[in-house]
């Protein structure tokens, strides 16, 4: 049973680079990410937490989305926990151009600020080897609500200004995420990779992520990724194959 641990492992490690590879190398855009959380450890096996982020678009020119969001984590074994989370976005949704068939300009939505609900189921199972290395799935089901919200455009034909209204609209989708997580010894920097893969029907998106957490204290950790996300389309949504950085912030109580 001991040979099969290194084999996992390696098996793990190799479907990640699969996974990063398997992506296109360019992208459209490129942003970046910001983020402040705290988490509460109730008890033994209740964790609670909130996180504030910040993103921009645009090659990190324009502003994107700030979400909060509120969740909790209970560990039902060992090697399995459960979760659930709210999600308040605020989006800076791009411009839109329509044009009539013959190629003349119709209407004009400049871009404008959109709120959006986020409600989220998780279970994430982790496999620890040695306490260096570990492995997780995470299955997450996740369901947003867009409200009705009324903008402006402009109308080129008759040269004026009109209220228009984006319909509300409500999606459900499956995130999976493998992750691989490795802690040195005697090292305060834990290394770790992961792919994750957005279901809704068909698959929609693909993130492949690497960073490092350093531990500043037991209650102080700084975090640093490298995203990249490869969009295969929703015509409802805006966001684009990219490049990201992040950069993160995290206190335990």
């Amino acid at each position: 049973m001991g040979r099969r641990k290194p084999k996992l492992i390696r098996l793990l490690v190799l479907m990640l680079l699969v996974g990063s590879v398997a992506l296109p190398v360019k992208a459209d855009d490129s942003g970046l990410i910001i983020s402040v959380g705290a988490d509460k450890k109730v008890n033994k096996k209740l964790t609670l937490g909130t996180e504030l982020e910040w993103r921009t678009r645009n090659n990190w020119r324009t502003a994107d989305r700030l979400a909060l969001s509120l969740d909790a984590q209970y560990r039902l074994l060992p090697w399995l926990k459960a979760g659930a989370g709210y999600v308040l976005l605020v989006d800076n949704n791009p411009e839109k151009i329509s044009y009539h068939t013959g190629g003349d300009l119709n209407n004009w939505r400049p871009s404008y600020w959109g709120t959006r609900h986020r409600l989220n189921a998780t279970l994430t199972g982790t496999y620890t080897y040695k306490k260096r290395f570990s492995v997780s799935l995470r299955e997450r089901y996740q369901f947003t609500w867009r409200p009705t919200h009324t903008t402006r455009r402009y109308d080129f034909d008759n040269a004026y200004w009109e209220d228009t209204d984006v319909d509300s609209r409500c999606k459900h989708v499956l995130r999976s995420r493998l992750k691989l997580e490795y802690n040195p010894r005697k090292c305060p920097v834990d290394f770790w990779s992961s792919v994750e893969f957005f279901n809704a029907l068909r698959l929609e998106k693909t993130r492949v992520q690497v960073g490092a957490d350093y531990k500043i204290q037991k209650k102080h950790t700084l975090s640093l990724y490298y995203r990249y996300q490869a969009v295969n389309g929703d015509d409802d949504e805006t966001e684009t194959d990219m490049h990201m950085v992040g950069l993160g912030y995290n206190f335990k109580f």
